[in-house]
């Protein structure tokens, strides 16, 4: 008896025109997908596109962000390889309806509309939370570290800058000097260079009939100063802005930091302008070099902000007795350069100790509820948790009140990390959310010297009790399976776009909420 083969018949021609509905299972993941995308609201991607019809027709956009959504979902985020995808792979052509965006269509896309795939974040919220998913009551905090689009090689001190602007001016003035020999290089024409030759330039240029005259009008002022060899400018124009730092003292000085404090409040009020009004990253070395410098001006500026109004506040403030303060604290000495490095590649990311080393990149904060729902994500440059408890539940909030969800924040859990006073008494007492959050690390076995009494002997009483042990014992496996499937299963270890921009790097972070549902 021969072997038994199942024919594979490719010469076999389609007997009716074929459907691309009928080529995945009903419970394909593809299929859930386009059906979550029509319950989003994706008006803002249709806002850019001319509403005239005028020009070369584009891909539609509903069709787009299905695309990138599913491609995202099944760890697929280089354009090309999504392009190859829809190509050959009978989910994405089902997506597309059998088109094929080119991989620069789909960059492009990504590009254009980055801020608003950002804000679907909460569209996917609120579909989870329509899904009886969200359980916002206990949540856990933590962060991991991810690698940007730079190396740690490309990192430069102030000199090291200096020295590669001046190497380049000197080599592109020996280039030009061999090209233009002892000339400037911009001198005009023979003709051009006297009065003479210019008028019979122009003459020959402008010729007209014979008998026809001008109507006497003089040029608009703007020809008029073009022709003179002037210029004009708006006297109004508006200065630009000097970047001048707040400094809230009685915030400050709530805990004891000293100089430290004031200096670490003009570095976060410096992180968050650079947020607001990311610089471009130029494909130019030679602007990227003066990026680079430019941000260690910045940095040293802020850290001579600080300096000033710690010791203004010295002069003329009082302590929390009503007394003075006693002898002028040792005056600030600027530094002749800047201290510190700056990435040419990506001048946002810093490095950052991680695990086993350190990495050239973010820290990517995320909150957590109990089914591993990503209620808010963001990043920072800072290189520990300790500044990040507030902030985060801040962002919770405000994407679970975005997004519609009814439940409240009650309990927040976190590691011994995000142990800051300043930070548990603001959640705590104005956002009314209860806090557990060990003092000492797991691999202690005393406490902290100097963390001993109020809070902190308050905190260890109640996570040695029967609730505050069961809560805390849940952060575990609340959080840490959202990276580890982030990075492991999904892939997703470093950041592919450059620039310090919470909305664009969010998406990387928690586009796994829809394969929760």
């Amino acid at each position: 008896m021969p072997q038994n083969f199942i024919a594979s018949r490719r010469e076999q021609g389609f007997l009716l025109p074929p459907d691309v509905r009928e080529w995945l299972a009903a419970d394909h993941l593809a299929w859930f997908v386009i059906d979550a995308v029509t319950q989003m609201g994706v008006g803002a991607f249709y806002a850019s596109d001319r509403a005239d019809g005028h020009g070369r027709a584009a891909y539609e956009p509903s069709m787009m962000v299905t695309l990138l959504m599913y491609a995202y979902a099944t760890k697929q985020r280089s354009s090309r390889a999504i392009e190859c995808h829809c190509r050959q792979d009978v989910a994405y052509r089902v997506i597309t309806g059998n088109v094929v965006p080119d991989h620069a269509t789909v960059a492009r896309f990504v590009v254009r509309h980055e801020a608003v795939l950002a804000e679907l974040f909460g569209e996917v919220l609120r579909l989870c939370d329509q899904a009886g998913l969200v359980k916002p009551g206990l949540v856990a905090i933590d962060g991991t570290r991810l690698a940007g689009n730079a190396r740690r090689q490309a990192d430069r001190e102030f000199e090291q800058i200096a020295r590669e602007i001046l190497a380049e001016a000197k080599a592109t003035d020996e280039a030009e000097d061999e090209l233009y020999g002892d000339a400037r290089g911009d001198e005009l024409g023979e003709q051009l260079r006297t009065p003479e030759g210019r008028r019979e330039f122009f003459w020959q240029a402008k010729q007209k009939p014979e008998g026809q005259e001008t109507d006497g009008q003089e040029p608009p002022p703007e020809e008029q100063a073009a022709a003179d060899g002037g210029f004009e400018f708006d006297a109004e124009e508006q200065a630009a802005a000097d970047g001048g730092f707040e400094f809230d003292a009685e915030r400050i000085v709530g805990r004891v930091q000293g100089r430290e404090g004031w200096l670490r409040d003009a570095k976060r009020q410096l992180e968050q302008r650079r947020w607001q009004d990311p610089d471009p990253i130029s494909r130019s070395r030679t602007e990227r070099l003066g990026l680079a410098g430019e941000r260690l001006e910045e940095d040293l500026d802020a850290e001579r902000r600080g300096n000033e109004a710690y010791e203004e506040y010295r002069a003329r403030g009082r302590m929390k007795d009503g007394r003075r303060f006693g002898g002028a604290p040792k005056p600030y000495t600027r530094p002749e350069i800047p201290d510190g490095k700056v990435n040419l590649t990506d001048p946002d990311s810093k490095q950052i100790k991680a695990t086993d080393s350190y990495v050239q990149g973010y820290n990517a904060q995320a909150v957590v509820d109990e089914g591993q729902i990503v209620l808010a994500a963001e990043i920072t440059t800072s290189t520990v948790d300790w500044s990040q408890l507030a902030l985060m539940v801040t962002a919770t909030i405000t994407e679970l009140e975005r997004a519609g969800v009814t439940g409240r924040l009650q309990t927040a859990i976190a590691d011994a990390q995000y142990c800051n006073e300043e930070h548990i008494d603001e959640v705590i007492a104005n956002k009314h959310v209860q806090v557990l959050i060990p003092p000492d690390s797991g691999t202690r076995a005393t406490p902290r010297p100097g963390w001993t009494g109020g809070r902190y002997t308050w905190m260890r009483y109640v996570l040695a009790g029967e609730l505050g042990e069961r809560l805390y014992r849940k952060r575990k496996r609340m959080i840490e399976p959202v990276f580890g499937h982030t990075k492991h299963n999904r892939g997703v270890t470093r950041f592919h776009r450059r620039r310090q921009d919470r909305r664009t790097h969010r998406v990387a972070v928690t586009d796994g909420n829809a394969q929760s549902q």
